[in-house]
C-alpha cells in the first residue's frame, strides 16, 4: 500500500511539473507579431539619429538584440526584395525576386500563413504599397518593376489593412482597370487622404495616400507612420486570435541613396517615434513580440564626428548603393529571446513562425 502512495505522488508530481511546463511554454509564446523594418538601416544610422537626438531613442528600450547577415542567393549585397523575400517567405533568393525563390516558383509568406489560420494581417509603409519591401509579404512576382502586377496580388490574399503610397498601381493602370472597385466589392474603405482613415474603427481598410511613393518626412509627409501603424493596430487587434503587422520605415534607404545625413536622420527619427508608439502598445498588451530589424545597410554610412547636422566632415559616406554589413534585429516581448544571436536574414521567418505555432 505504502509502494502505491508513493506511486501516486510521483505521478502527482509528474502531472504538475508537466503542466507549468506547458503554461511557461504558453506564456512565452506571443499572440500578436509587429515586424519593423526600418529599409537602409544599420548601426551607423541608429547612432546618428541618437547622437542628434541627445544621446537617446526608443530603440533603447528593447534589450533583446541580435545580427542578421543580409545576402541574397545570387549577390552579396542584397537588394531590398531578396532581403524582404527571406524575412516573408524564408527563402533566400535573387535581387529583385517578389516573394518567389531563385528559381521563381512562389513561396507562400508568413501574411499568407497567418491570413489562413485566421489571424488578421495587415502592412504599413512609407513607400508606396507595392514597393519591395511590403510586395514581398503578399506578392509573388519575378521582379520588384512589375508594380502593377503586385497590385493585382493585393486582391488575391484577404488582408485586413493596408496603408501607404501607389493609389497610381490600382487606379491608372495600363489595362484600365481600377483595382479600388474591386476592393470595395471586397468589404474595404477604401481612402486616399490619411485624414480619412481616423475615425475608421472596425472593418478592413485600404488607405493609398499617394500617386506613387510618399513624400519624405520632411517634405510633406510629416506625422503620417505612427498614426497608420497605430490605426493598424487598433483594426487588427479586434481579432480575437491574434494579428501578423509588418511597418516598414522605407524612406531611410532613400536617404543613404542620396547620401543626405539629413534625410536619413529625419527618417529614423519618424521610425524611432513609432517604435515608441508600438512598444506602449506592447507593453500594455502583454501578447505582443516586436521585431525591428532592417533589410540590409545603405550609404556605408561613417561617424566621424558628433556634430552630425553641421558639420560635413563628421560624417562619411562611401557609397550611394547597399553593403553587406550585417545588420542589427531587436525583439521584445514573448518569445524575444529567440532573435538574439547571428543568423542569416531568412531564419527571422523560422523563428517568426515557431512564435506563431504556423506551420510552412
Amino acid at each position: 500500500m505504502k509502494n502505491i502512495f508513493i506511486l501516486v505522488g510521483l505521478l502527482f508530481m509528474i502531472a504538475c511539473a508537466s503542466n507549468e511546463k506547458k503554461q511557461e511554454t504558453l506564456a512565452n509564446k506571443p499572440k500578436n507579431i509587429i515586424f519593423m523594418i526600418g529599409d537602409g538601416m544599420g548601426v551607423a544610422q541608429i547612432q546618428a539619429a541618437m547622437t542628434v537626438n541627445n544621446n537617446q531613442l526608443n530603440f533603447e528600450r528593447v534589450t533583446n538584440v541580435g545580427f542578421s547577415k543580409t545576402s541574397s542567393s545570387d549577390n552579396y549585397i542584397t537588394d531590398s526584395a531578396a532581403g524582404a523575400t527571406a524575412f516573408s517567405a524564408g527563402k533566400k533568393t535573387y535581387n529583385g525576386a517578389i516573394g518567389v525563390d531563385a528559381d521563381t516558383v512562389a513561396q507562400k509568406t508568413i501574411l499568407e500563413y497567418a491570413e489562413e489560420a485566421g489571424l488578421a494581417t495587415g502592412l504599413v509603409a512609407t513607400s508606396s504599397i507595392t514597393h519591395a519591401t511590403p510586395a514581398s509579404f503578399i506578392a509573388h512576382q519575378p521582379s520588384r518593376e512589375m508594380a502593377e502586377e503586385i497590385a493585382l496580388d493585393f486582391l488575391k490574399t484577404d488582408i485586413d489593412v493596408f496603408i501607404g503610397g501607389g493609389k497610381d498601381y490600382f487606379t491608372k493602370r495600363n489595362d484600365s482597370l481600377d483595382l479600388t472597385t474591386d476592393l470595395e466589392k471586397n468589404g474595404y474603405k477604401v481612402v486616399f487622404e490619411q485624414a480619412e482613415f481616423a475615425n475608421i474603427t472596425s472593418g478592413k481598410l485600404a488607405a493609398l495616400l499617394a500617386p506613387d511613393g510618399m513624400p519624405a518626412f520632411s517634405k510633406g509627409r510629416g506625422d503620417m507612420l505612427a498614426p497608420a501603424a497605430m490605426k493598424a493596430i487598433e483594426l487588427l487587434n479586434k481579432n480575437d486570435q491574434g494579428f501578423f503587422l509588418m511597418i516598414e520605415g522605407s524612406q531611410i534607404d532613400w536617404g543613404g541613396h542620396e547620401n543626405d545625413i539629413e534625410y536619413v536622420v529625419s527618417e529614423l527619427l519618424d521610425f524611432d517615434n513609432t517604435i515608441g508608439q508600438v512598444l506602449d502598445f506592447a507593453a500594455k498588451d502583454g501578447e505582443t513580440l516586436v521585431i525591428i530589424t532592417a533589410d540590409h545597410e545603405t550609404g556605408g554610412l561613417t561617424l566621424v564626428g558628433d556634430n552630425i547636422m553641421n558639420d560635413t566632415t563628421a560624417v562619411h559616406f562611401s557609397t550611394t548603393h547597399h553593403t553587406a554589413v550585417m545588420v542589427p534585429v531587436y525583439a521584445s516581448g514573448p518569445g524575444a529571446d529567440a532573435f538574439s544571436g547571428t543568423y542569416e536574414n531568412n531564419t527571422i521567418f523560422t523563428k517568426m513562425m515557431k512564435a506563431l505555432n504556423l506551420t510552412p
